[in-house]
């Protein structure tokens, strides 16, 4: 079976759901961590029908995550993200001031709130995440040395709020599982990456996770970070 496929994630949702894993949003698992968590985190960059199809599956397995939306058009569906909030999901903005504002930190934050502002008139936000802008200078998480958002009454950006160290970090950037080692910005501590590689448990594709899950080789809290733009055999697509 092709890797990142529709059926090949479905195998990996029932597969975590088998090791009794309980599916939580960002906020949920800020607020009240499950002893046994999983956060799906979805950065909807482009494409957001894909989201949406996803949602939906997610939500018939009795599930729910994050999806984050860029202020951009092809990110920005309103349709889609009062859809996706109805189905129990969190919806967070993936911010990328610094690099649209080009450095300016004072104009960036005003675009950060009124973007918040307009997201939060269709839905509660209560998270964001940076997006990794790879070919920009700027890394928009540097707005937070001279800002703060919890001044907005948002709990947690998960680049800053986010222990690494204990939480296993997964993200599909350049549809492999390992790619924070290639990533310009999409990364964090890969303390425990690297010691499920040691141990013999290559974290590269979605097989390698399925059989470290059924061998209960992973740890009790893990982020999966999708970009759903890469996934093929989408019924839209």
């Amino acid at each position: 079976m092709s890797d990142f496929t529709l059926h090949k994630y479905i195998q990996l949702l029932e597969t975590l759901i088998e090791q009794k894993y309980q599916f939580q949003t960002f906020h949920e698992f800020l607020t009240d961590p499950a002893s046994k968590s999983i956060v799906l985190r979805h950065d909807v960059d482009k494409r957001p029908q894909n989201s949406l199809e996803m949602a939906k599956i997610e939500n018939e397995y009795g599930l729910k995550g994050v999806y984050n939306f860029r202020a951009v058009p092809v990110s920005w569906d309103e349709k889609i993200i009062k859809e996706i909030s109805a189905l129990g999901h969190e919806i967070g903005y993936h911010y990328e001031n610094l690099t649209v504002c080009k450095g300016d930190y004072e104009k960036a934050f005003e675009d950060f709130k009124h973007n918040l502002e307009k997201l939060r008139g269709l839905v509660p936000v209560s998270t964001i995440t940076m997006h990794g802008s790879p070919k920009s200078k700027y890394d928009s998480r540097d707005l937070w040395e001279k800002f703060s958002y919890k001044e907005l009454e948002i709990i947690g950006e998960p680049y800053v709020d986010i222990d690494f160290s204990k939480v296993l970090y997964l993200t599909d950037t350049g549809r492999r599982w390992d790619g924070h080692k290639v990533s310009i910005r999409d990364r964090v501590n890969a303390e425990l990456n690297l010691a499920l590689n040691q141990k013999g448990y290559p974290m590269h594709s979605t097989n390698d996770i399925i059989t470290a899950v059924k061998k209960k080789a992973l740890p009790a809290a893990i982020m999966i970070n999708l970009h759903l733009q890469r996934w093929q055999s989408l019924s839209i697509l």
